[in-house]
C-alpha cells in the first residue's frame, strides 16, 4: 500500500503548498518518521519534494510543479461533485470515496479547484430518515469485494418473513436504489436479488463465481423491476377521513375515487402486498377508516377490534366479557 501512501501525499502537498511533518503523518495515518521516508522516496523518484527549515517550516512541492490529470468541462465536474460520497450509505465506503475526491480536487488547476469547492459547499446528502432509521450496510464492504472479484459469497439472509437461511451465491452486481442496496446473484434456482441490509453475515471464499457471459446487469434490473410492478396485488376499497387521505396522499398509495362525502369522507381504492399489510394499515388509521371490500378483510378488522376491546377489560368477569364479545360482534340493524 506504500505506492497510494505516496500518491496520496504528492496530492496533500499539490493541494495545500506546505505541510508540517506532523500534519503530513496525521493526514497519512502514519508516524512522523515514516512521513519522513516517504518524501525521501519521493524525491529520490525525481519529485521536487523540499524540506523548509524553521518554527513555520515543513514540506513542500517545488514552485510550479503538479502532476496533471486528464482535463475536466464544467459540466463533466459539476456532474462529478454533486454525486456527494454521502450517497453511498456506508461509513468505509464513503470515506474512501471522499479521499479519492479529495486527491482528484488536489490535481485540478487551481481556478477550476475553487470552482470544484464551490460546488460541494452547495449540496449535503443525509441518507438517514427522518426517525434516525438507516440501511444496515456493514456487509457491504465484503458484498464489493466478492462483486469486483468474482468470487462466491456465503452469506447468513433474514428473509422477508424473519426467517434467517444460509446461502452460498455467485454474485453477479450491486444495484442501489435510493440509499437501499441490493446484490443481483446467481444461484441454483436461477437469479435471485438480495436486500444488503438483510445480510446478517458474509463471507468472501476463494472460489471463483461463476458469471453468464451474456449477463447484462441494468437489463436485468429493469426487467424484475418491472415484474415486480405488475405482480398481483391485494386491493383495498376504503372510506376515509380527511386526516387519513392526508397521510395516503403523502404515501402516494391512492387517489381518491369520489368527491368527499356529505361527512367529508373520501372512498379511495390502496393496493398492498397482501392481507397482513392491508390489516396492520387500517387498524393504524383506528376511527378514521372503515374497510369497505374485500369483506374478508372487513371481518378481520372487526376481529381484532373485539379483541383489543375485551384485552382492556381484563378485570372484567368471563360472563360480562362474554356478553359484551357477543354484542360486539352482532350485525349492525
Amino acid at each position: 500500500m506504500r505506492a497510494d501512501r505516496l500518491l496520496s501525499a504528492l496530492l496533500l502537498l499539490q493541494a495545500h503548498g506546505k505541510l508540517s511533518g506532523r500534519e503530513l503523518a496525521r493526514r497519512l495515518e502514519v508516524s512522523e518518521r515514516t512521513a519522513y521516508r516517504d518524501m525521501e522516496a519521493l524525491s529520490a523518484a525525481g519529485v521536487p519534494v523540499l524540506a523548509l527549515r524553521g518554527s513555520r517550516g515543513g514540506w513542500v512541492l517545488a514552485e510550479d510543479w503538479r502532476t496533471q490529470v486528464p482535463g475536466l468541462d464544467d459540466a463533466e465536474l459539476r456532474a462529478l461533485l454533486m454525486a456527494q460520497p454521502r450517497v453511498i450509505g456506508d461509513a468505509r465506503l464513503a470515506a474512501a470515496a471522499e479521499r479519492a475526491i479529495e486527491k482528484l480536487m488536489a490535481a485540478l488547476p487551481a481556478s477550476m479547484r475553487d470552482r470544484a469547492a464551490s460546488i460541494r459547499q452547495r449540496l449535503y446528502v443525509d441518507t438517514t430518515a427522518w426517525r434516525g432509521t438507516a440501511e444496515n450496510l456493514a456487509a457491504l464492504p465484503v458484498v464489493q469485494d466478492a462483486v469486483a472479484r468474482d468470487r462466491k459469497l456465503s452469506m447468513r439472509y433474514r428473509k422477508a418473513g424473519s426467517e434467517v437461511v444460509d446461502r452460498t451465491v455467485d454474485p453477479l452486481g450491486l444495484v442501489a436504489k435510493g440509499t437501499t442496496w441490493y446484490l443481483v446473484a446467481q444461484t441454483p434456482a436461477g437469479f435471485r436479488t438480495y436486500r444488503v441490509s438483510r445480510i446478517e453475515e458474509a463471507t468472501l471464499l476463494e472460489l471463483p463465481s461463476a458469471r453468464p457471459p451474456d449477463f447484462d446487469l441494468a437489463a436485468y434490473w429493469k426487467s424484475s423491476t418491472q415484474q415486480y410492478n405488475e405482480r398481483p396485488r391485494y386491493e383495498v376499497t376504503l372510506r376515509l377521513a380527511p386526516r387519513a387521505v392526508d397521510r395516503v396522499r403523502e404515501w402516494r398509495m391512492a387517489v381518491p375515487e369520489s368527491a368527499p362525502d356529505a361527512d367529508g369522507w373520501f372512498t379511495v381504492r390502496m393496493p398492498f402486498d397482501d392481507e397482513e399489510q392491508a390489516l396492520f394499515v387500517v387498524l393504524g388509521f383506528g376511527a378514521r377508516a372503515d374497510v369497505i371490500a374485500p369483506e374478508g378483510l372487513r371481518e378481520r378488522v372487526a376481529g381484532e377490534i373485539v379483541a383489543l376491546a375485551l384485552a382492556s377489560l381484563a378485570d372484567v368477569p368471563v360472563s360480562e366479557r362474554d356478553l359484551l364479545a357477543r354484542k360486539l360482534r352482532e350485525p349492525e340493524v
